[in-house]
């Protein structure tokens, strides 16, 4: 009967705090997920690249502030209670969804438009900052004991079912708007999904206020063993803030980087780089992700009998070794060249209402001169089902003295690429695999940060390390990875070498200060070892920070797209990652004096 009880009790914790944390998730990433439409939307006309970049910086920016939010409600969580906050972050989370799907565009209220966004983007990211903490410490301290993996993950799963919960609401929307044009429109369908956020806040705020307080927080609270300063104990004394930079380096980075290449510039590289249509890439990632959610609970399990260390690091080397692979696939399976090459079989399909392939003709007239700008755009379709639109300006002219001439245009660009439903499936398989990697670096870690820190400031204490692993070194992945595309424009996957060495570097730091379980690593020749790696990272530190200035200096305006790559971005990404870069050298003296020879793993009960 008790162990029956046991078992209702924490399904309702999980279904309690899980649904909310699903509904923060599909609150912030909504934002991502149509970033191209907002592009538009919130920023003036002329450069769509330009516009889509600054999109992304402001989706970057509700992750940035995250370890804020971390810091703020980790504070109140550790002093006033784990319920009462992560009730708090809901309601400022749904709010603020709501709001921007209030805000007028840039053409009517001009730069007021993106600084509303912003601000309340910025809010998001504070709530989410206080809330990922909360749920997991919440969870963590009703799990029985030896079951902290698995039901820990339940609380992982709810990232990727806010992704897929986004996903789906959108792809609901965009079949219901008869038109591209009514879901793109000022006030169109786009801004549904933001308002539908106020109904899922209600329902989970009605749902946690039924929830009590965590049993470890009341048994410290009935004690009178809470903390009066849990930002001060946690990061001021060494013997904490050690294991805070090991958190940091050693695990939540890589996670991650692992999991916003596999599920969130995954999505983004098939949009803008692969060009597959709305609605199919869409599909590929709702099937992806279903698919391959349950393994959170698999892995988290998993890591009760075999340890937290070993599955998230081998998460973490086949996203190495594998995304190059993966995304090149992808890449080269929807050549355009290659399609059109394919002549027999293939079929103009007019636009409705199109007589002929010109849809624009603009005419400037100069001083001697009459120009003649075409702007085509055509749909082919191959019989086997591949589709694509093509679209090109021819130029021609006619001379003060009669004669004509033409130049028919060199860049065709290629969109709304449609894949064959053998080939779909092999999209699908390729983000799957990447999502499973996901799965494995993500379903143990709340579980390992969790038994990482003492109960009485276990909120602050992980909340801090990973929302900096996934707010900056994560959250970045699209920015970053963007950044770097269009500034090494000879390699199409130049953007893929961000996660990939994040993930590199975290690996080696794993493997080495890392215990798992109750494993503790005491060989001489190992202990030599870390030591000597020490002086490493404090050398590596720098190195980035000058290695990010002299790129910054080579590409700013001579490299890839010029109006992409203006100060401005590189300013802001070296800000970003220098006090990283002073955590990484602080780290490093850590390990230099053996301060990681030994870790202790004592658990408070």
């Amino acid at each position: 009967m008790n162990t029956a009880n046991t078992a209702k009790g924490i399904s309702k914790v999980i279904v309690a705090s899980s649904l909310g944390t699903l509904i923060e998730w599909y609150d912030f990433y909504i934002f991502g997920m149509l970033a191209k439409t907002i592009s538009i939307q919130f920023f003036p006309e002329g450069n769509d690249t330009a516009a889509l970049l600054s999109t992304l910086a402001i989706f970057a920016a509700g992750f940035l502030v995250r370890p804020f939010g971390a810091l703020v409600f980790g504070r109140l969580g550790d002093s006033v209670g784990r319920k009462h906050t992560f009730l708090l972050t809901l309601v400022l989370m749904g709010g603020a969804t709501f709001c921007i799907g209030l805000v007028p565009s840039y053409t009517s209220i001009g730069m007021a438009a993106p600084l509303l966004v912003l601000l309340l983007r910025l809010i998001q990211g504070l709530a989410l900052g206080g809330e990922y903490g909360g749920a997991a410490t919440y969870v963590a301290e009703h799990a029985p004991q030896g079951k902290r993996g698995f039901y820990t993950a339940w609380i992982q799963t709810t990232a990727t079912l806010g992704l897929f919960t986004a996903l789906g609401a959108i792809v609901l929307v965009k079949m219901i708007c008869s038109t591209d044009a009514a879901f793109n429109a000022p006030w169109g369908g786009w801004r549904y999904p933001f308002w539908l956020s106020l109904v899922l806040v209600l329902v989970s705020v009605y749902i946690r206020l039924r929830m009590k307080e965590s049993p470890v927080y009341a048994k410290l609270k009935a004690e009178k063993k809470l903390t009066t300063n849990p930002i001060k104990e946690s990061f001021g004394r060494k013997q904490n803030f050690k294991m805070v930079l090991l958190a940091l380096f050693g695990a939540v980075m890589g996670q991650g980087v692992i999991w916003y290449t596999g599920q969130f510039y995954a999505q983004s590289f098939l949009e803008n780089t692969v060009k597959i249509a709305f609605l199919q890439n869409r599909e590929i990632m709702l099937w992806a992700i279903a698919l391959a959610t349950p393994f959170f609970l698999v892995f988290g399990a998993w890591s009760d009998r075999v340890g937290r260390k070993w599955i998230m690091l081998a998460g973490m080397i086949l996203g190495i070794f594998c995304y190059r692979p993966l995304f090149n696939f992808m890449l080269n399976n929807a050549n355009t060249d290659e399609w059109k090459e394919r002549v027999e079989g293939m079929r103009y399909v007019p636009l409705p209402g199109q007589k002929n392939p010109a849809l624009k003709t603009d005419t400037i007239i100069k001083q001697k001169d009459t120009v003649l700008l075409k702007q085509y755009t055509e749909v082919w379709q191959l019989n086997e089902g591949l589709r694509f639109t093509e679209t090109y300006t021819d130029t021609a002219g006619i001379d003060a003295d009669g004669g004509t001439w033409l130049i028919k245009s060199k860049h065709h660009v290629y969109a709304d690429k449609i894949l064959t439903p053998s080939l779909k499936w092999k999209y699908i398989s390729c983000i799957w695999l990447m999502i499973v990697f996901v799965t494995m670096v993500y379903g143990p870690i709340a579980a390992f940060l969790v038994e990482l820190f003492p109960s009485r400031i276990r909120y602050t204490s992980m909340s801090l390390p990973y929302h900096i692993g996934n707010g900056v070194f994560g959250g970045l992945v699209p920015f970053i990875a963007t950044l770097l595309a269009t500034t090494f424009t000879d390699d199409p996957l130049a953007g893929l070498w961000y996660p990939i060495g994040v993930a590199a570097l975290c690996s080696i730091i794993s493997l080495l200060y890392i215990n798992n379980q109750a494993v503790a690593y005491t060989g001489k020749l190992l202990r030599r070892l870390k030591r000597i790696m020490g002086i490493f990272w404090l050398l590596l530190a720098p190195a980035i920070i000058y290695f990010l200035i002299a790129t910054a200096v080579q590409h700013t305006h001579t490299g890839g797209n010029k109006e992409i790559n203006q100060t401005l971005p590189w300013v802001i990404i070296i800000t970003i990652f220098t006090p990283v870069a002073a955590g990484l050298l602080l780290f490093g003296v850590y390990a230099l004096k053996g301060e990681y020879d030994v870790l202790s793993e004592e658990e408070e009960k």
